[in-house]
């Protein structure tokens, strides 16, 4: 397959080389060009022979001479160049498959390709890989790769995703720690299902890929109320997401005393749901599963901190809201608590937003939509402005996810909605009213 040049970036390479938007780049040094991986790899050489077609057919070629690592200037309409991979599993678990109709259409698409695991760092259950391409990732030395395994066991595996090929396809697994491939894991746990014994088990399997596997990443199933006709799964409570840490704590134990290091790590809402402390920032060691809601808590609260330490502004005549999920408004409300005691005149009112597009049991600020937060704060007085967070926005013009968008939802509450950054910085910054 080969890819369609959208655009030439001015003052390039490529377009003093002449190359031209509507072109199709057919190879490179004799390489064929399939995707974004085989571009970005084959493009490292300094010495390049292109193959190219005009928009009239028309075979050209073109050398090019570079420094290493420089760029030569051509855009594609996509990072991936040809059909996005989906998902060929029916997980037990899958969020998706609780999604209430009427959201708009890309919501709904199951995506497992390897190669927006390195761009983007999705993670892919390995399902729908071949050998071919598991070489690739081999050959190009492409790091990390992010995997869901859920669980170590390959019979557990089929059960737990619906899918015969999802034991087998925990070789590839090994395949790359066998090659010094880096890997992240994600083991999302469903309560009597790959938790208990069998997280001990998963664990300590993934221990043993060490150093390749550099971290693992424990999160809940997440449970939306539309869930009808699906498998029967239970949410967690303090009992059992205690029993999650508990586990991964002793396990993590043997290892450090092994390797001098821990590299399993709960997701945050275990330790909200088991009514425990979150870790200070020095457990999590680099934050390595962050985008993972590992961490996050800690390393907000060391950043705020640091920056309400440093700030010399003490007194500020202002007031704002801030509108949170029901898992962060404590860590939230603790924040606000500390610059109102630092800084004379600011009052920031922080509310919970409950979550009635997915169910009361999805707590992430991530998941509120529009409507969500406008039911969650008519009729309080908002002050200057209400601060929404960074993540219940989409990029795709600034929607929540029932469509609504940050400014419609200023119209209707009749103040500026700002959106907040995703740094204690940022936080610090927004009560404050900075830019």
């Amino acid at each position: 397959m080969s890819a369609v040049i959208t655009n030439v970036i001015k003052g390039s390479i490529a377009q003093k080389k002449k190359i031209s938007a509507g072109d199709t780049l057919v190879s490179i040094n004799g390489r064929e060009i399939r995707d974004v991986l085989d571009y970005r790899f084959y493009l490292n050489e300094s010495k390049l022979h292109l193959v190219l077609k005009s928009a009239a057919g028309k075979s050209k070629i073109v050398l090019i001479r570079k420094e290493e690592n420089e760029d030569i200037g051509l855009e594609f309409s996509t990072y991936l160049m040809d059909k996005q991979q989906s998902c060929k599993n029916k997980c037990i678990f899958c969020f998706i498959d609780q999604l209430p109709d009427g959201l708009r259409d890309s919501l709904y698409f199951k995506d497992d390709d390897s190669r927006l695991s390195f761009l983007f760092g999705n993670y892919v259950t390995l399902t729908n890989m071949t050998d071919e391409e598991a070489q690739r990732i081999i050959d190009m030395h492409i790091s990390p790769v992010n995997i869901s395994v859920h669980t170590m066991n390959p019979e557990l595996r089929v059960r737990m995703m619906l899918n015969p090929h999802a034991g087998e396809s925990l070789k590839y697994l090994y395949k790359f720690a066998e090659a010094g491939v880096s890997v992240n894991t994600q083991l999302v746990l469903c309560h009597g299902i790959n938790d208990g014994a069998e997280l001990e088990f998963s664990l300590r399997e993934l221990f043993k890929l060490y150093p390749s596997v550099q971290s693992i990443a424990a999160v809940p199933v997440g449970l939306t109320d539309h869930r009808k006709g699906l498998y029967p799964l239970e949410p967690y409570t303090e009992k059992t997401a205690g029993e999650v840490i508990d586990i991964i704590d002793r396990v993590n134990a043997d290892f450090e005393k092994e390797h001098g290091e821990r590299i399993a790590y709960a997701a945050d809402e275990f330790y909200i749901k088991a009514n425990r402390r979150i870790p200070d920032e020095e457990y999590y060691n680099g934050f390595p599963q962050l985008e993972n809601g590992i961490g996050m808590w800690a390393l907000l609260r060391s950043e705020f901190c640091s920056a309400l330490e440093k700030n010399d502004v003490l007194s500020a005549n202002r007031k704002a809201t801030i509108v949170t999920g029901k898992a962060a408004y404590p860590l939230i409300s603790e924040l606000a608590e500390k610059a109102m005691k630092k800084i004379k005149g600011l009052e920031i009112n922080v509310v919970a937003a409950e979550n009635k597009l997915f169910g009361s049991m999805i707590t992430v600020s991530g998941l509120l939509c529009g409507k969500d937060i406008e039911a969650a704060v008519s009729g309080i007085d908002l002050g200057e402005e209400l601060i929404i967070p960074p993540n219940c926005l989409r990029s795709e013009g600034d929607m929540f996810l029932d469509d609504m968008t940050a400014q419609e939802l200023s119209e209707r509450l009749g103040v500026p909605v700002r959106r907040n950054g995703t740094s204690g910085e940022d936080l610090l910054s927004a009560m404050l009213g900075g830019n």
